[in-house]
């Protein structure tokens, strides 16, 4: 049966994971080539879905916005920001949740697009690691209030006013003797 009082209680935190990109080591200089990723959220899952309907809402008003003089500008900026209408809906996808989900280095939308461009397999490699760990979920830690063993050793009860209710056998003896 689910125990529903136990997962409310219990804290959860983000799954992370070190990805190897030896085909970038050029630009880690002196470090090692490591890109850390994490899964995402619900409400991140939600806004990658959503990517590919807010880049065909910017295609529209770059285009909406652009006159005739300024549309190699407009053109030079849908480049930029991977916003060609022929960009497939998956990569749009993808590129947001690189974004979201990059935890060191943490890069913008054109630092993505650019590394999907370049490096392709090493974004599939990232995101498909953003997606599995997505897919595990968050990691459950201890339900609050299992901390320490206690001790063999009952500690002794106590009213309001703090005065010790535990009768244990050195009092009740003391009182025989008396």
């Amino acid at each position: 049966m689910f125990e529903q009082k136990d997962f409310m209680r219990t804290t959860f935190t983000t799954r992370e994971q070190d990805v190897p990109v030896k085909g970038m080591a050029a630009f880690f200089g002196d470090a090692k080539p490591v890109w850390r990723v994490r899964g995402m959220t619900s409400i991140e899952y939600a806004l990658v879905d959503e990517a590919a309907e807010k880049n065909k809402n910017l295609i529209a008003i770059i285009d909406a916005v652009s006159s005739s003089t300024a549309e190699d500008k407009a053109e030079a900026m849908r480049e930029m920001l991977g916003l060609s209408g022929d960009v497939p809906e998956e990569l749009v996808k993808r590129h947001e949740m690189l974004v979201l989900c990059s935890v060191k280095p943490k890069i913008t939308l054109e630092v993505a697009v650019k590394l999907g461009d370049a490096y392709p397999i090493e974004m599939r490699i990232l995101t498909g690691t953003i997606m599995r760990l997505t897919g595990l979920g968050k990691q459950p830690g201890k339900l609050p209030g299992s901390g320490e063993t206690p001790t063999s050793e009952p500690q002794p009860a106590t009213d309001t006013s703090g005065e010790n209710l535990s009768t244990n056998s050195d009092q009740i003896s003391s009182q025989k003797d008396s």
